[in-house]
């Protein structure tokens, strides 16, 4: 099985972009922390970012045709993209939606989720351990152990 971890915009700046907020571990890290994850729990896992709305909406068109779901971190378009929205339900794939922080001890903007209606779930506030809880979560929503 293999899944697609998927980050939206700015998060190729993390460890640099403040990280009071996002942690002091950059995207490379949150990725070896999700191979040995997608190890453990004995699945393939591949990687897209993209600062690009449009970007996004084509990896997870191409999703669908060898990935079983997808662990979004949509960054702010989280609460913007109607067309993320639509691309998820169009695809038809599971998506756990996933933020770094706690959207909701933030300010009020990012309270609503565009996403979250067409997710199976969602993770936020536990910084980069959030992603391998994501994955966990995403491999036992699709009938895996989820147990490393």
């Amino acid at each position: 099985m293999k899944l697609l971890v998927l980050n939206g915009p700015n998060l190729n700046l993390l460890g640099d972009r403040e990280p009071g907020i996002y942690g002091h571990e950059s995207l490379a890290d949150i990725e070896a922390a999700c191979r040995e994850a997608a190890t453990a729990l004995g699945v393939d896992v591949e990687f897209a970012q993209s600062n690009h709305e449009g970007a996004l909406v084509d990896a997870l068109h191409a999703a669908r045709k060898d990935c079983a779901g997808v662990v979004l971190n949509a960054g702010a378009y989280t609460h913007s993209s109607i067309a993320l929205r639509d691309a998820i339900s169009a695809t038809g794939l599971p998506v756990v939606e996933l933020h770094l922080s706690n959207t909701h001890a933030r300010e009020r903007f990012r309270h609503h989720s565009m996403i979250a209606a067409v997710s199976v779930g969602v993770i936020a506030g536990f910084g980069a351990a959030g992603y391998p809880l994501a994955l966990q979560a995403l491999v036992t929503h699709l009938g895996g152990s989820g147990k490393p």
